[in-house]
């Protein structure tokens, strides 16, 4: 068999796969970057609320293509155009130092707030002026772990689809609705409208969150709001929750960080809110 021709680093779906590590690209085309042979699968399975799928391109090398074969079945499945690249294209289009051999091109895929509200969320995680987009994708990880109905990224909060979110979410971003750009007065009053109970999480909080457990406060549906990850939530956000929640330190270290907190905080209102298994005879 003869060398696979490979797409020329210099062709207009490489420049345009390029282009979208910059966030006004991303907005104008409404598509954004997946890389890795996770989110990549995920992608390939994904459809939006319109049915379309998700991917819609991808580039790999023939090594990647041979090792992950069923992505590459699923790629053409979705219809998305699949093209052999070398590691130069690779390198050039990926984020990483290290590409993984697939990097795929993706439609948005973020949800309409009020369809959020519509289906009745009991577990929502609500990102207020969360900047780092690290912090942001594995908040979405922790939200997806837990079994949350939803994530919402207030309008002050980091781009959804920077590169470094959708790695750190690690495919989760393609496993929950999203709402992005949502004031956080909106979100707020959206999901309390929705009867959802509001917590601010916040490590100067006034109600520990054992307190909260032990009174059995956590098991009705609530939305998590988290802040920034330098100063918290400011006053204004903290008074339009119902309560403010801090994580208890029993040890000595300083504090936790935000998606460590997020965590704890998801986990806490997934298992309050499960139903008890009755005991066996």
């Amino acid at each position: 068999m003869g060398t696979p021709e490979l797409i020329s680093p210099r062709s207009p779906r490489v420049a345009a796969a390029r282009r979208l590590a910059r966030r006004n690209f991303r907005g104008k085309e409404r598509r954004f970057i997946a890389e890795g042979p996770q989110a990549v699968r995920e992608a390939a399975a994904h459809r939006g609320g319109d049915g379309e799928p998700t991917l819609i391109e991808l580039f790999a090398t023939p090594e990647a293509a041979d090792r992950y074969a069923d992505i590459v079945d699923a790629a053409h499945a979705a219809g998305a155009r699949v093209h052999l690249a070398g590691d130069d294209v690779l390198a050039d289009v990926s984020q990483t130092v290290t590409p993984q051999g697939l990097i795929g091109v993706c439609r948005f895929l973020d949800s309409p707030f009020q369809e959020i509200l519509d289906a009745r969320p009991t577990l929502v995680a609500v990102l207020a002026n969360v900047r780092d987009p690290g912090n942001a994708g594995t908040v979405l990880r922790c939200a997806d772990a837990a079994g949350a109905d939803a994530v919402v990224l207030t309008d002050a909060s980091v781009d959804l689809y920077n590169p470094k979110s959708v790695r750190a979410s690690v495919g989760s971003l393609f496993h929950l609705p999203v709402a992005v750009g949502v004031p956080v007065e909106q979100a707020v009053q959206g999901l309390r409208d929705a009867g959802v109970r509001i917590l601010a999480a916040d490590g100067a909080g006034d109600d520990d969150l054992d307190d909260e457990l032990d009174a059995g406060t956590m098991g009705t549906p609530t939305a998590w709001v988290f802040g920034n990850e330098a100063w918290g939530l400011p006053e204004e956000t903290r008074a339009l929750a119902d309560a403010v929640v801090r994580v208890p330190i029993h040890g000595k270290a300083e504090s936790l960080n935000l998606a460590t907190a997020a965590a704890v905080c998801l986990y806490a209102s997934a298992r309050a809110q499960r139903p008890r298994r009755a005991p066996e005879a």
